[in-house]
């Protein structure tokens, strides 16, 4: 009777009934209840499963959510993947309506060589391999959007926050500028006069804008020495309000002194509410064009970063594409140390840039993994003859020696459930060897504390590859 259910399925084409009938005594039949689990992901493989009644629904879980990858229909086999690799089930099998299955134990594949049936299974497990690939890319992309987003979304809240609150202070500071410009006026100030103080308003500037800052010690320090001296002059009720901003500016008692000299003291006070206000609008507006830059520097890395499939053959700076990178995951390394060792002699070479994006992306959160976001992430570039070297190394929890044969394989990985669908170092390798005739090289300590990824590309024009 199974014999019979199983020549009329298209599956099993090709394969005679010597054949069947040698696997047959072995199969046993299981009975699954709607919903009920066949097998689930991350189990040991548990045998080759062949749907002969029912409805099966294939799953994975990718980036916290469950994936329907297929929906199988009586005359299909599954589980093969995992006798052929010896890997866990990489997907989990749940019935969808009452269903009757043959389960053959995976010991009685353990022989099989050139039979028709290992023929079969090789054929269906190429085929199922390319479908799963397929469709585990596409929630890759999906998912590196989703990251890009949330690291877009992190990264723009600052600058835009600090653009908003500069954009806000701009309307009072202008009002006050207006009034004491109103003030001065009065003053009949001589040209050298308004020069000294146009003077020293600038170089007040640039000190702000080209020293370090002040640590909150200093800083406080300062406020408090120029704050006495405008008090002894008594020349300002509320030294302590305009203070800091001369702090800012770097501004010392011997900068005062000259001022008050220059001016007078009937025209001392005006002169340094002046100054302070200046200062404040300098401020603003550096602070606007500081996250105006952030900003679009954020969104031209998004903007190179996005195109992963569809950028041309071109010579690009590799660094542009590692530090655009870097941008997207910098929300994720507020806690790690990196480290830039670039080469500056680095040439530009001939490569698809938005794939290679895609390669540091992998390589960089892989690492920010192994070291929990808490270590150092070192990157680095040099040439070797007729190649160049892009080194990312970090300081994590390392690669075990008997995992280390396997980092390169499709759907092999060692997250949790859930956490990695393994084809990120895949798709890497792929992106590397077949489309940049370039290679990929891994060394880790497997006790941790040096993990190294080198990739490495050749410099002349690569041909086209599909």
């Amino acid at each position: 009777m199974v014999l019979q259910t199983l020549r009329q399925m298209h599956t099993f084409d090709g394969v005679s009934d010597e054949d069947l009938m040698q696997l047959l005594p072995a199969a046993q039949q299981i009975a699954l209840d709607e919903n009920d689990i066949l097998f689930e992901e991350g189990d040991p493989a548990s045998g080759l499963y062949v749907l002969l009644e029912g409805e099966l629904e294939i799953s994975k879980q990718i980036g916290g959510r469950s994936v329907v990858l297929e929906v199988y229909q009586p005359g299909v086999f599954v589980g093969e993947i995992s006798i052929l690799t010896g890997l866990a089930h990489t997907a989990t099998g749940r019935a969808l309506t009452p269903s009757r299955f043959l389960r053959f134990e995976p010991a009685q594949f353990a022989g099989l060589n050139t039979s028709p049936v290992a023929r079969l299974l090789l054929i269906t497990m190429a085929q199922r391999v390319r479908d799963t690939e397929s469709i585990l890319q596409q929630n890759e992309k999906l998912s590196a959007l989703g990251r890009l987003s949330a690291g877009l979304a992190h990264e723009l809240n600052n600058p835009a926050a600090a653009s908003l609150r500069a954009a806000k202070q701009l309307p009072d500071t202008l009002s006050t500028l207006q009034s004491l410009l109103l003030n001065i006026t009065p003053l009949n100030l001589t040209p050298e006069q308004v020069s000294f103080i146009t003077d020293l308003m600038n170089t007040l500037t640039d000190r702000a804008n080209n020293a370090q800052p002040l640590t909150p010690m200093a800083q406080s320090d300062l406020e408090e020495t120029l704050s006495q001296w405008i008090d002894e002059r008594n020349v300002i009720d509320n030294a302590w309000e305009i203070a800091p901003g001369l702090a800012q500016g770097r501004a010392q008692v011997e900068d005062l002194d000259a001022l008050e000299a220059a001016v007078g003291i009937d025209a001392l006070d005006e002169a340094l509410i002046w100054i302070d206000g200046m200062l404040t609008m300098h401020s603003i507006l550096s602070t606007l064009e500081q996250s105006t830059l952030r900003i679009s520097g954020m969104i031209e890395a998004v903007m190179a970063y996005s195109v992963l499939d569809q950028s041309p053959l071109q010579e690009v700076n590799l660094h542009d594409g590692l530090e655009n990178t870097l941008v997207i995951f910098g929300h994720m390394m507020q806690n790690m140390t990196v480290i830039r060792e670039y080469d500056p002699d680095l040439p530009p070479i001939p490569v698809y840039a938005g794939e290679l994006d895609q390669v540091w992306s992998n390589l960089i959160d892989n690492a920010i993994d192994a070291t929990n976001g808490h270590g150092r992430l070192w990157i680095r570039t040099l040439q070797e003859s007729d190649c160049v070297i892009i080194e990312i190394a970090d300081d994590g929890t390392g690669i075990a020696t008997d995992v280390m044969p396997r980092i390169f394989e499709p759907f092999f990985t060692t997250k949790n459930v859930g956490e990695g669908a393994g084809l990120g170092l895949d798709i890497a390798y792929r992106i590397v060897v077949n489309r940049h005739d370039g290679d990929i090289r891994v060394s880790s300590k497997p006790d941790g504390g040096d993990t190294r990824f080198r990739v490495y590309l050749p410099r002349q024009r690569v041909q086209v590859q599909v």
